[in-house]
């Protein structure tokens, strides 16, 4: 059976009309695949979501003290804020000050840990004791062809489990499942992984030979613990970083959770900046996209530096988030690997509001796209970093971001512009 939302996005998505002259009258003649009805039909009906101002989130995993101040601020500005089981009392807090934001909590669905003790399960960044385990059901464990336990290379005491195990599923969902009456919205399920080597490449677990068959055994997770979360009353948003290398995969698992976090998502570094290629920035930003169309919510983290290195990086992210954004989106920059206490500096950009989105973005010039607002407007040059620059013509006057009164721009590769509306 056709997928609706991947048919829908398929058309949704941009087209070079220099490959194909007569792309859009191709386009406009076509019935869905589900031959439900024609796209003009569609075209007519279809509004594109209000997202307002920019969408953020913040992520205190390292648990660093927060005072009442800090509380308030981050409350009324972030849509969505994660913090570990641990932190049920900020959750409250934060919660009380700002009634509609969403508060997840940490738990990794691929290990335990043997370094937390806590007799006190639901407070584990895990699901399942590790000392309970090991006494227990070592069959639990993913091992390698010689019968050894694997761990997460570079993360001392993360042991990994066999995620398909269904008995470890069930145990695994009700210990979460407890989590509500903490203060949480819902979970954040890191480690959802793709490749059985993940953690210490080279090494196969012996329960899965194949990418396939550890693939399925993450949907036969998903699809099993998400009636438990559910009935809890527990929203799921799973980190499905590095989707993007595996077709179809974001789609596949996101069937069964309500939402997804790319932890690395279009930057890498402040030079490492992924432009239009198979893997690249069409399905990257595609993620926001499908999630928009189905309800679910997706949180996006790019990687650069905090000044003038990153700053490339930064309009090059935030432009491109702002072509896909919805009012369930969301992203927030990591300037270091894994800095996720305090909140970062606010850039002022993030307070700019562009208005309403006219539509989905469009093509501008090959790999250049380009998204209007009621108040603005951003262009994106995903073509590679070293490519020379495009000129766009705005057919209009914007401010740039110095101030300045603009009618073009001229972007190189893997950069951006976020304009706003002369008055």
């Amino acid at each position: 059976m056709t997928d609706l939302g991947t048919s829908l996005h398929s058309w949704l998505e941009p087209v070079d009309p220099s490959n194909n002259q007569d792309w859009y009258e191709h386009v406009l003649s076509r019935n869905f695949a589900c031959g439900c009805r024609p796209w003009t039909t569609y075209c007519t009906e279809w509004k594109p979501p209000s997202s307002g101002k920019l969408g953020t989130y913040w992520i205190n995993w390292n648990s660093v003290p927060v005072d009442q101040a800090t509380i308030e601020r981050e409350a009324r500005r972030r849509k969505y804020v994660m913090l570990n089981a641990w932190q049920g009392d900020l959750a409250r807090k934060l919660k009380a000050v700002n009634p509609n934001l969403l508060v997840f909590c940490y738990k990794d669905a691929s290990s335990t840990r043997s370094y937390d003790k806590n007799a006190i399960w639901s407070l584990l960044p895990a699901g399942v004791s590790y000392q309970w385990a090991v006494a227990n059901r070592t069959d639990w464990f993913l091992k390698d062809s010689a019968g050894k336990l694997l761990s997460y290379s570079g993360y001392e005491g993360h042991w990994q489990m066999d995620i398909g195990n269904t008995l470890y599923q069930k145990m695994w969902a009700e210990n979460v499942a407890k989590v509500k009456p903490l203060g949480f919205d819902g979970v954040l399920i890191d480690n959802l992984l793709w490749t059985p080597d993940t953690y210490h490449s080279g090494v196969y677990p012996a329960q899965y030979a194949s990418k396939e068959a550890f693939q399925q055994a993450y949907v036969s997770f998903l699809a099993n613990t998400r009636p438990v979360l559910t009935a809890a009353g527990l929203k799921t948003v799973g980190n499905l970083t590095d989707a993007r290398r595996h077709s179809g995969g974001w789609n596949r698992y996101m069937a069964y959770l309500d939402g997804g976090w790319d932890e690395w998502w279009l930057a890498f570094s402040d030079t490492n900046l992924q432009p239009e290629y198979t893997e690249g920035w069409r399905r990257i930003v595609r993620e926001v996209l499908d999630n928009e169309a189905a309800g679910k919510l997706t949180l996006v983290q790019p990687h650069y530096s905090n000044g003038l290195a990153g700053r490339r990086a930064f309009l090059y992210t935030l432009a491109s988030y702002y072509c896909v954004a919805g009012p369930k989106s969301a992203i927030t920059a990591s300037h270091v690997t894994n800095d996720y206490d305090a909140p970062h500096l606010w850039p002022a950009e993030y307070d700019w509001d562009l208005g309403d989105p006219v539509k989905y973005y469009e093509w501008a010039a090959p790999n250049v796209f380009k998204r209007h607002f009621t108040k603005g407007m951003v262009v994106v040059n995903a073509n590679r970093s070293d490519s020379g620059p495009v000129t766009i013509q705005l057919g209009g006057a914007y401010l740039d971001h110095a101030g300045a009164t603009v009618t073009s721009v001229s972007l190189p590769g893997t950069s951006g512009a976020i304009l706003r509306r002369v008055a």
